[in-house]
């Protein structure tokens, strides 16, 4: 038995947050936003909406568009670093109850940005061991909760949003997730990181900028080349590389480095900031809605988050 690839969806919040915004509070301009980050604006969702309620929405896409019935999904993972409450209960226990699913396996899982792929690499296991046929996964972020705007390094980058996946058994080997690869090195866990609520710091997401860069380019790069080699991959068998989208400068210069063609890259970035484990599942669904992502094309992802955790993943889009 195999894993494939069924559906996409998302939930974009309505509310755009320009950059004029982070002008008309700090010391700050556009073109110096723009120049370090790529990014013009973000979403941010509304008081009263949870990060529950922007993965349900998400979900409920992706399982109409995967043609099956909340009855047939057997184990919910939901990917996310803003959850609902802070240790319990889980985001995806929420996303459950408000799906109308009982009975089923739904856990959490904290890999930061590369929390998608992380989901995607545990539903693969479960649906090849046999034990699942219909999993759903989420990245659902509300950042706006996390982030210090008074943080002149970090506040500009992020956003809110959702994305979702169903991954379902096959047979066919040619339809079925290609590999994943997941990592993690907690030696550099203060590079990025979120303080405890009880520590004498706030809640507020810390980043040092130009070491993580530095790292994420390095990383992100060496991890592409060695999954394209383990599956014997050139560039050409990929119709879209789609990075996690944390910084345009980041993107920009894995993509250099790796030598994808402008019109294999995926780039949401300038529109929805960093919106962590749901850039990836956004971006695809953006690929799926404007039609250039379609049945049998072969994605390529990439992510690097806190942590550190990093992974990437060839995938046959079976939807």
């Amino acid at each position: 038995m195999y894993a494939s690839f069924k559906s996409i969806g998302a939930y974009i919040p309505e509310q755009i947050r320009t950059n004029q915004w982070f002008v008309d509070r700090m010391d700050t301009t556009n073109e110096w936003i723009v120049k370090r980050t790529g990014i013009e604006q973000r979403r941010i969702a509304q008081e009263d909406e949870n990060t529950s309620d922007l993965g349900t929405k998400a979900a409920k896409l992706a399982i109409n568009r995967a043609n099956i019935q909340t009855t047939d999904v057997d184990l919910i993972i939901c990917a996310t670093i803003s959850p609902d409450f802070l240790t319990m209960p889980s985001t995806a226990c929420l996303i459950a109850h408000k799906l109308g699913i009982k009975d089923v396996m739904a856990l959490d899982i904290s890999a930061a940005c590369t929390g998608f792929i992380y989901a995607l690499n545990i539903a693969k296991a479960f649906i090849e061991s046999g034990m699942k046929k219909n999993v759903l996964i989420i990245g659902a972020e509300k950042l706006s909760n996390i982030v210090d705007y008074t943080d002149r390094t970090t506040c500009m980058l992020f956003g809110d949003g959702a994305g979702a996946a169903i991954i379902s058994a096959t047979d066919d080997k040619d339809k079925a997730i290609v590999d994943i690869q997941c990592s993690a090195d907690g030696s550099l866990q203060d590079l990025l990181l979120t303080p405890a609520p009880h520590s004498s710091e706030a809640s507020f997401m810390q980043m040092k900028g130009n070491e993580t860069f530095k790292v994420a380019v390095r990383t992100l790069t060496s991890d592409v080349q060695k999954i394209m080699e383990n599956n014997s991959y050139k560039n050409e068998d990929i119709d879209l590389f789609i990075p996690h989208q944390a910084n345009y400068r980041i993107i920009k210069a894995v993509g250099d480095a790796l030598k994808f063609k402008d019109e294999q890259k995926v780039l949401t970035v300038a529109k929805y900031g960093n919106t962590s484990s749901a850039s990836i599942p956004m971006a695809i669904n953006e690929c799926f809605e404007d039609g250039r992502l379609k049945n049998g094309s072969t994605i390529l992802l990439d992510a690097f988050g806190g942590g550190l955790t990093w992974g990437s993943a060839i995938v046959k889009f079976n939807g």
